[in-house]
């Protein structure tokens, strides 16, 4: 009975005989599974599209926040900018409201113009009688403008226009055809004309007399 229970010395132990087990198919793939997953991920290689968009997206995304710090920084200049003319065209309209040239009618039927710093004014048509060839008589028509510095010596003309006409009509009568030939004639007259009204309105002075129409006939 007691012989039945021992073991031989040659036979190994239950443990020793699993330990040297052959394990099972599939462990080793397990293993090594569990080995890949603990271990650190592989390194995958970067295509070339990737590549390209690594490299392109970000210097699009700087030349875009570039290009609209730009529109911001240069929009309100370009804003002002337009608020600058719109004031300029502004002035220009108070300007043409004003009467800057356009024709107005003035005391004693003149005609009175606003220009660049100066102001026209336009006296009414004379008809007056000269000495023809042989004495024969002739008629002289003219249309005058003068030109005046400023709206002040403008006033003084409107206040003395019938002395004005009256020392042009006494100068013209004593003319004859032939002083007024030529362009040399015309000069004559102009200065003729501007020593007289600049003595009717002194101590007011006007620029000049500018002849726009003159008929003899």
């Amino acid at each position: 009975m007691f012989g039945k229970g021992k073991k031989k010395k040659g036979d190994k132990p239950e443990a020793e005989e699993a330990e040297g087990a052959t394990p099972p198919e599939g462990a080793e793939g397990a293993e090594g599974a569990e080995g890949a997953e603990g271990g650190p991920p592989a390194k995958k290689k970067m295509s070339g599209k990737m590549l390209v968009l690594f490299i392109i997206l970000p210097a699009i995304l700087v030349l875009g926040g570039g290009g609209a710090a730009a529109f911001l920084l240069l929009k309100p200049g370009g804003e002002q900018h337009a608020e600058e003319d719109g004031h300029g065209k502004a002035k220009g309209g108070h300007g043409e409201e004003e009467g800057a040239g356009e024709a107005v009618p003035g005391p004693n039927g003149t005609t009175i113009m606003h220009g660049d710093d100066v102001v026209f004014v336009t006296l009414p048509e004379m008809l007056v009688n000269i000495q023809g060839p042989e004495g024969r008589p002739a008629y002289l028509k003219l249309k005058l403008t003068l030109e005046a510095p400023d709206d002040e010596t403008v006033a003084a003309l409107g206040e003395h226009i019938p002395r004005v006409t009256d020392q042009f009509n006494g100068f013209l009568r004593e003319m004859r055809t032939d002083d007024l030939a030529g362009s040399a004639g015309a000069y004559r007259l102009r200065l003729e004309l501007l020593r007289r009204v600049n003595l009717v309105i002194a101590p007011m002075q006007v620029n000049a007399v500018l002849i726009e129409e003159m008929l003899v006939q």
